[in-house]
């Protein structure tokens, strides 16, 4: 998701996740439409055969508008067959290689695709087929270039001309490649013309003549498995109807239906004060695929999630709570499992590293894998704060067990011992005070890292912190950047409000106080500061602004910042 791979995506989601509800009446009505088949489908079995996927995201679908550098555009290093080799012992079944023209097609009307970097990804291709992975094919980041003025008038067809044309060449490449290469219409569908209703008229238009091509150019392609997608990859009521309707008039039952799941956008991005793995995310997720499962699992069409992920990985991994992400990642595993949909792991590069070939968050990994089979178990947080006061007393935590069995609790290679160290009753550990004391140093931070092992699923990490209140200090600065100094005294930030004295919210996204994590702040624990960027004072006025800072401890310290032009001065809040 670097670069520009989910701008489009962000603003999307933001828009639609808070007009789920007024379509739930749509989504009774659907799932009344039929009762699933007990016989699974040609493309069912298919998409069943891809679980679980991988995307090889910002390699062949990268450019550089400044000259195209191929492949490495966007910071990657080259694709090597050990890559390759690694997501296939890594447990994939398959793999979706993006692919992007711009830059490397000609001129009309042949829109002549380089056949240089054809022939390379071609090799990639290969590759993958060479270790039994299936191969998903698509045309990716051109949906927000030139593909959106698909259906504008002033276009006058053109950019439809050149769709034709560059799947006319992927076809005829592809051709007699493995019946494990299928193909998918084009990423994320999005145009410019018309409000939804004409976009989807458009979408259906596209799909139709990459149907009508594909299916046309001999070879395997006849009977080869196509993916055709709803209108920007959503799970909304009209854009699956539209899909259903598009599906079941071709009468081919070599297609599968996509759509793209980054989660409840709040949640997703760390914005409104939603940092934690709870109902809303869940239900949101439900709705989600649910709405997937009865317009098309439920009818005997197969379903690929071909991308899945957090939208706040485009930023940092610490935009979220770690514990909350590894619970986002177990249940979205879970429900799709549980609506026979495949998913697809979203990766650009910031989740296998591919010069190392090794997981930048192994934990990470270890949950989604344990996931294919059964569900994670964990606690209600992933980090216990104890003061000075509390160092002594015992400490209660709820052990979410999905299903399993709680096995031991070691502290290094030192396994805790039940009765003395901790207990164990009705779904709650209880840390005796006596061992929390021993673990306390006289340090700030984490003090201990004690590990959960379970009779399934990845070990559960809880960090004990010690920590006092943490404190802030005043400061002067810019509007380019304005620093706060923070003492943490071993807490961490979960979220920060940002209003005007009138109450309203200041900043970016004004319909909430909360602030988007990575956006509008920045947290620097190793500096000790606070960052409001740029991007925030960019959209507020001078005057006073109040912000609070939420820290996962449960303190909230208030700060003023007052701006005038681009002078900025922080002072603590009375």
């Amino acid at each position: 998701m670097k670069k520009l791979k989910k701008i489009v995506m962000s603003a999307v989601v933001s828009m639609l996740v808070f007009s789920t509800c007024s379509l739930s009446m749509v989504g009774l009505k659907t799932e009344a439409k039929t009762k699933e088949s007990s016989k699974i489908t040609a493309s069912q079995q298919y998409a069943e055969d891809m679980q679980p996927g991988w995307n090889l995201g910002n390699s062949f679908d990268s450019f550089d508008t400044n000259g195209d550098k191929g492949e490495t555009s966007w910071g990657n290093p080259v694709v090597t067959k050990s890559l390759i080799d690694k997501i296939k012992s890594q447990g994939f079944k398959s793999i979706r290689i993006p692919f992007t023209s711009v830059m490397r097609t000609g001129v009309a009307p042949t829109y002549t695709i380089d056949p240089a970097f054809l022939a390379r990804y071609a090799e990639v291709v290969k590759w993958a087929l060479d270790d039994g992975l299936y191969v998903m094919i698509n045309l990716h980041h051109d949906s927000w270039s030139w593909a959106s003025a698909i259906g504008s008038p002033s276009d006058n067809g053109a950019s439809l001309e050149k769709y034709k044309a560059i799947w006319t060449q992927l076809a005829d490449y592809f051709k007699n490649y493995s019946n494990k290469v299928c193909f998918e219409s084009l990423n994320e569908p999005q145009f410019y013309t018309g409000d939804t209703s004409n976009q989807i008229k458009i979408l259906e238009q596209v799909n139709s003549a990459f149907y009508n091509i594909v299916r046309n150019s001999g070879g395997k392609n006849a009977a080869r498995m196509l993916v055709l997608p709803t209108l920007n990859t959503n799970d909304s009521d009209d854009r699956c109807e539209s899909l259903y309707n598009t599906i079941t008039s071709l009468k081919d039952k070599n297609i599968i239906a996509t759509f793209h799941y980054y989660g409840y956008w709040p949640f997703s991005t760390n914005i409104a004060g939603s940092t934690t793995m709870d109902s809303t995310v869940t239900s949101a997720l439900d709705g989600a695929f649910d709405r997937m499962y009865n317009h098309f699992t439920a009818n005997g069409i197969g379903v690929i999630c071909g991308e899945y992920g957090l939208l706040g990985f485009d930023k940092s991994e610490d935009t979220l709570e770690h514990g909350e992400m590894l619970k986002y990642f177990d249940y979205i595993n879970y429900y799709a499992k549980a609506k026979k949909i495949t998913l697809m792991l979203w990766d650009n590069g910031n989740i296998l590293n591919r010069s190392n070939l090794t997981w930048y968050d192994q934990s990470l990994y270890d949950t989604i894998r344990s996931s294919w089979k059964g569900r994670n178990s964990y606690s209600s947080s992933d980090r216990i704060y104890v003061t000075d006061a509390s160092k002594a007393q015992d400490i209660s935590t709820a052990i979410i067990l999905n299903g399993n069995k709680l096995k031991s609790i070691h502290n290094g290679d030192k396994k805790l011992k039940l009765g003395r160290d901790y207990t164990y009753s009705n779904g709650t550990v209880t840390f005796k005070g006596s061992y929390i004391n021993s673990l306390i140093t006289n340090s700030y931070g984490v003090n201990a890292t004690l590990t959960i092992r379970f009779s399934h699923g990845a070990d559960w990490t809880v960090y004990i912190n010690h920590y006092k209140t943490p404190t802030l200090a005043s400061a002067d600065g810019t509007t380019s950047g304005f620093n706060i100094p923070v003492s943490f005294n071993g807490s961490r930030l979960s979220t920060l409000e940002a209003m005007y004295t009138d109450g309203s919210g200041a900043g970016p996204q004004n319909w909430t106080t909360y602030k988007e994590y990575n956006y509008a702040f920045k947290v620097n624990y190793d500096l000790n500061q606070v960052t409001m960027t740029d991007k925030f004072f960019a959209e507020t006025k001078d005057g006073t602004i109040l912000l609070k800072l939420h820290f996962q401890s449960g303190e909230v310290l208030q700060y003023n910042i007052i701006k005038n032009g681009t002078s900025v001065t922080g002072t603590l809040e009375n």
